[in-house]
C-alpha cells in the first residue's frame, strides 16, 4: 500500500484530536478527507507530513515507516503539502515562489549561486523554464513576473499548489485547496487535480467543497471528533447516516 496509517492517536492536553485512525491510500488515486470543523483533519496532515508526531500508531509511505520522522526527511521521500492558510511569499515574484519549491532538486546552494558557477547557472535556467511550464499548466504564466501579493486570492491558491508540485512529490497533501474559490475557479481546480492524477500523482485532500470531492475523489474518508466514521466511494459515503448527521446536516 502506498500510504498506510495504523491506529494513529494524537492528544492535545485533554482533547483527543485523533483516536485510533487507520486508513490507506493507493498509488495513483485521489482520496478526500472530510468532516466538520474540529474533526482532526489538519492534525492528520500534520502527522503524515512530519510537522508533528503521533502519540501512538504508525505511518508507512512507500513501504517505509515514517512515523515521527522530521519534516525534511519526509519531504525528501516524496511527500508534499499545501496549507489551509496560504503560505506564499508575497514579496517574491510568482516564478520565484515556484522555484523555492525546487530547492531540494537544484544542486546549487547559496555559495555556489553567489559564485555564479557555470553548472549552477545552467541549473537555474532549467529551473526557470520548468517553473514557467508549470505556471502555464495552472493558468498563471501571464503572471510570472508579478509579485505573489499582486495575485487574486484564487490565483494565490493555485500558486501554492504549483510550488508544492515543484518538488516533484509522489504524494501531495492538499489542505482545503478550494477554500474561498469561485465556482469557475473550483471547477478549473478539479480539472487540474484530475490531470495530476492522470499523470501518476497521488493526492490526499481535505475539502469542505462537497461537489469537488464527489467529482474527483476515488475514495472518501470522513472524520468526526477524532474518529473515522465512514470510508469508501463518494457515492456510498455521502448516503451514510453517520456522515449525514455529522457533516452534511448543518444547523
Amino acid at each position: 500500500m502506498f500510504l498506510r496509517l495504523e491506529e494513529i492517536t494524537k492528544q492535545y492536553g485533554g482533547v483527543q484530536a485523533l483516536n485510533g485512525i487507520s486508513l490507506q491510500v493507493e498509488r495513483g488515486t485521489i482520496k478526500g478527507v472530510m468532516g466538520p470543523n474540529g474533526a482532526g483533519k489538519s492534525t492528520l496532515f500534520h502527522l503524515i507530513s512530519g510537522m508533528e508526531k503521533p502519540d501512538s500508531g504508525s505511518i508507512w509511505f512507500k513501504k517505509k515507516e515514517i512515523t515521527g520522522r522530521p519534516l525534511h526527511e519526509i519531504a525528501r521521500l516524496g511527500v508534499g503539502r499545501t496549507f489551509q492558510t496560504l503560505q506564499i511569499f508575497g514579496n517574491m515574484t510568482v516564478v520565484e515562489n515556484v522555484m523555492t519549491g525546487m530547492h531540494m532538486r537544484i544542486r546549487g546552494g547559496i555559495l555556489s549561486s553567489g559564485l555564479s558557477l557555470p553548472w549552477t547557472r545552467e541549473d537555474e535556467k532549467r529551473a526557470m523554464r520548468e517553473a514557467k511550464e508549470m505556471l502555464e499548466q495552472f493558468g498563471l504564466f501571464g503572471r510570472w513576473k508579478w509579485f505573489a501579493s499582486q495575485l487574486a486570492y484564487g490565483e494565490q491558491r493555485r500558486l501554492e499548489i504549483v510550488r508544492a508540485l515543484a518538488a516533484k512529490p509522489d504524494l501531495l497533501l492538499l489542505d482545503e485547496p478550494a477554500a474561498g474559490l469561485t465556482y469557475p475557479e473550483a471547477k478549473q481546480l478539479a480539472e487540474n487535480l484530475a490531470r495530476l492524477k492522470e499523470n501518476g500523482l497521488t493526492l490526499l485532500l481535505i475539502e469542505h467543497h462537497m461537489g469537488l470531492v464527489m467529482e474527483i475523489a476515488d475514495e472518501v474518508a470522513v472524520l468526526n471528533k477524532g474518529e473515522l466514521i465512514a470510508e469508501g466511494p463518494p457515492e456510498v459515503v455521502k448516503k451514510d447516516p453517520s456522515v449525514i448527521e455529522a457533516y452534511m446536516v448543518r444547523k
